[in-house]
C-alpha cells in the first residue's frame, strides 16, 4: 500500500510558482531538442517526455550514426546526457537563469559533437522571452520539484493502468512540455472537425496535426498563475465535445465542469484527502471516458477490452 503522504505530496501552486515558471522553461528548451531531430510521430507524439523513475527522459535520440538521450533527475537534482557511445555530462540543477541553463545546455550538447538548431523561444505561454535573454526566470526550490515529480511518476502509473483497458489508438502516458501536463489520450478512429482554437505563440499547424482525429483526452496538471484554473488538478476534455458532456455524471464527489476551459476537473487535494487516492483518479478517468464516448457514439464495444483491465498475476501467486 503506498502511502499518501509519499506518494500523493501536498503541492500548491503558490508555493513553488517561480519555480515552475522556470521549469516549464528549462523542460521546453530539454523537449526542443525531440522536436529537432526525432522522425515525425501523429499528433507530435515524437516531441514528449517521459517519467523515469528519478525524473523525465527524452528517450533515446537519433543523430548522426548513434543514439542519445537527457533526463532530468529531481532526486539528485541533476540534467544529465546521455549518448549510445559512452560519453556523459551533466548540469546541476538550481537556482539559475534560464539563459544561464539555455547556454551550458547547449554547450554540453556541442561538447558531445551534437549540433543541432533548436527554436529558441517558449512557446503555449504570454510571456515568449527568447531562452537566451531571460534572465527573469531563476528559481528552483528541489523540494518542490521532486514533489511534483512524484505527483508525475505516481499519476503516470495509475494512467498506465487506465490505458491497458483500452484497445483502440491511444497515446502513452507522456509529458507535454508545451502545456507542462501529464497525458493519456484516447481516440474513436475517425478523423475530427479542423481545431479552431488559438494558444498563446504557437502556430495553427501545430494544433491542427494534434486535434486531426476525435479524441478523449485526460492527464494531469500542477496550475498555472495565467489560467483560469490556478490549482493543480486532474483534467479530462473530448474533441470534439458532444452536447451533454458539460452535465454527465462524472465521479467522485468534487469533480466539476469549468465552462471557460470546457474541461472537467478533480481538484488534487480531493484527491489526495481521498481514502483510496488510486481509485479516485480511476473513477475520474472512467466516467468522463464512458460521458464522452457514448455521447460521441464511438463504437466502445471494439474499441474496449472487455471485462475491463486485468492486471497480470502476482509473482507472489
Amino acid at each position: 500500500m503506498l502511502k499518501t503522504e509519499t506518494a500523493w505530496p501536498r503541492l500548491t501552486l503558490d508555493e513553488w510558482a517561480p519555480t515552475q515558471s522556470t521549469l516549464h522553461r528549462w523542460t521546453q528548451i530539454v523537449g526542443k531538442t525531440r522536436l529537432a531531430l526525432a522522425p515525425m510521430q501523429n499528433h507530435w507524439w515524437q516531441v514528449v517526455l517521459y517519467v523515469t523513475d528519478r525524473g523525465l527522459t527524452t528517450s533515446p535520440i537519433p543523430y548522426d550514426g548513434r543514439t542519445f538521450d537527457v533526463n532530468f533527475d529531481f532526486v539528485d537534482h541533476k540534467l544529465v546526457a546521455l549518448t549510445s557511445d559512452g560519453d556523459q555530462r551533466s548540469i546541476p540543477l538550481a537556482p539559475r537563469s534560464v539563459a544561464d541553463f539555455y547556454g551550458e545546455y547547449r554547450a554540453i550538447l556541442r561538447s558531445l559533437d551534437i549540433e543541432v538548431h533548436l527554436y529558441g523561444r517558449p512557446v503555449e505561454i504570454g510571456d515568449a522571452t527568447p531562452f537566451a535573454k531571460d534572465n527573469a526566470h531563476a528559481s528552483y526550490d528541489a523540494d518542490a520539484a521532486n514533489r511534483w515529480w512524484r505527483i508525475l511518476l505516481n499519476s503516470d502509473r495509475v494512467f498506465r493502468a487506465f490505458r491497458g483497458r483500452f484497445l483502440g489508438k491511444s497515446s502513452p502516458s507522456h509529458f507535454w512540455w508545451g502545456g507542462f501536463d501529464l497525458a493519456c489520450t484516447r481516440f474513436s478512429g475517425r478523423r475530427g472537425p479542423e481545431y479552431p482554437g488559438k494558444i498563446p505563440n504557437c502556430p495553427d499547424y501545430v494544433m491542427k496535426e494534434a486535434y486531426s482525429h476525435e479524441c478523449i483526452s485526460a492527464g494531469w496538471w500542477p496550475g498555472s498563475v495565467d489560467s483560469p484554473v490556478t490549482e493543480p488538478c486532474f483534467y479530462a476534455y473530448s474533441y470534439p465535445e458532444p452536447p451533454g458532456f458539460d452535465v454527465a455524471p462524472i465521479r467522485p464527489e468534487g469533480s466539476y465542469y469549468h465552462t471557460e476551459m470546457r474541461e472537467w476537473f478533480l481538484p488534487y487535494e480531493v484527491v489526495r484527502s481521498s481514502s483510496d487516492p488510486d481509485k479516485a483518479i480511476l473513477d475520474f478517468l472512467q466516467s468522463t471516458y464512458e460521458a464522452g464516448a457514448t455521447l460521441a457514439n464511438w463504437d466502445r464495444a471494439a474499441l474496449e477490452r472487455p471485462g475491463g483491465w486485468v492486471p497480470p498475476p502476482s509473482a507472489a501467486a
